[in-house]
């Protein structure tokens, strides 16, 4: 559907596969995550088919029917029931599906089918400046993590769109509590711009052919590639030069440790500071103490940037500007929070904000 890109993917097994999804919490999802939550209800997929140019939002029951007959047209080509395919779009909203050219790119499809998933990875790129792909060993079972992002990313549930598949056997029951674990963990520590898409989709699904594998080995392994693939996404934000890792520690609870971590790396003046290697950390002061519904006692205080203290005891501590202006050049660019009054600990995971965003926001429905 793009003029010059790959714009269309489908992933399948050879066998249905144990499945679990997490959806975005949008008020308005996608026609496809409409889809999608039916399909899971039996925790079984065998197919996924993914479009990256139109993301079928705000199309009302047509854009439902294009969904449901975008699977139909998948599961045709390979064979298998169109309730086993999973369907996901990102793009524009509002625009329809323009179904004839993706009737077009399905047909013969399953020819074009290989192990290798860095042209599936290519085909769902928006904005993302490079494919996104991650496999690791567990046991004698593999796991694949598919990813794209790049802007509108902000934690809601689940993320942008990430296709995980794994062959060890485990059931869809322990697949939910898997990638709901893992999620928290990575993806719901992701924001780039502060914006949650109508279209956030991350799905799991393990065939099961080869066997079982250790339950804690996999959970592990699967927490490990959920944070890779999230600080990829991470770095990859619309414009980014830069990672950005907040660390929070000594919160009254985990969740408001998540919510000063995210507070930090959705401040575009922190964002500014980590891309102009501007050491003012008198901003992150500042974006703990709007944090109004936290427990927050500002002499217990505490923060580091680049691994130098700046902040002690809620003041501005002696550091070499110059020594942290250049560690501040580097990626990535990590602050650490201690905020004193309990046990509490959360991550947030961004990027620096260019000139580079504003660019490519600036006309993305014309471009």
């Amino acid at each position: 559907m793009k003029d010059s890109e790959p714009d269309l993917s489908l992933f399948y097994s050879e066998v249905p596969a144990e499945a679990s999804a997490l959806f975005t919490r949008s008020h308005f999802p996608g026609a496809p995550i409409v889809v999608g939550r039916e399909r899971m209800r039996a925790g079984c997929l065998q197919a996924v088919v993914v479009n990256s140019k139109v993301s079928n939002v705000a199309t009302g029951e047509q854009g439902l029917e294009d969904a449901r007959r975008m699977a139909r047209l998948a599961a045709r080509e390979l064979g298998v029931s169109e309730e086993l395919v999973l369907v996901s779009a990102t793009g524009v909203i509002g625009r329809r599906l323009p179904m004839d050219k993706i009737e077009d790119g399905l047909r013969g499809i399953a020819l074009e089918l290989a192990d290798d998933p860095w042209p599936a990875a290519r085909g769902i790129m928006t904005t993302d400046t490079e494919p996104k792909a991650l496999s690791i060993d567990v046991g004698s079972a593999t796991l694949t993590a598919v990813g794209k992002g790049s802007g509108m990313i902000a934690p809601n549930l689940a993320t942008m769109l990430v296709y995980l598949f794994t062959d060890a056997k485990l059931s869809a029951a322990t697949l939910k509590d898997l990638l709901e674990d893992a999620t928290a963990q990575s993806f719901q520590c992701l924001s780039v711009d502060s914006d949650t898409s109508t279209s956030d989709t991350v799905a799991l699904l393990a065939n099961g052919r080869m066997g079982p594998v250790d339950e804690r080995a996999f959970r592990s392994a699967l927490n490990r590639i959920c944070l890779r693939m999230a600080e990829w996404l991470a770095r990859d934000g619309e414009g980014a030069t830069k990672l950005l890792r907040v660390q929070v520690e000594g919160a009254a609870t985990d969740a408001e440790a998540r919510r000063v971590a995210r507070a930090v790396i959705d401040s575009p003046l922190i964002k500014t500071m980590a891309f102009g290697a501007d050491p003012n950390v008198g901003r992150i002061i500042m974006a703990v103490g709007k944090c109004v519904d936290c427990r927050i006692v500002p002499e217990k205080l505490s923060a580091t940037l680049q691994g130098v203290a700046v902040v002690e005891k809620g003041l501005l501590a002696s550091f070499e500007e110059a020594h942290v202006r250049n560690l501040l050049q580097g990626d990535p660019v990590e602050i650490a929070i201690d905020l004193g009054v309990g046990e509490g600990s959360g991550l947030g995971l961004g990027c620096d904000l260019t000139e580079g965003y504003i660019v490519e926001n600036a006309a993305y429905a014309s471009s």
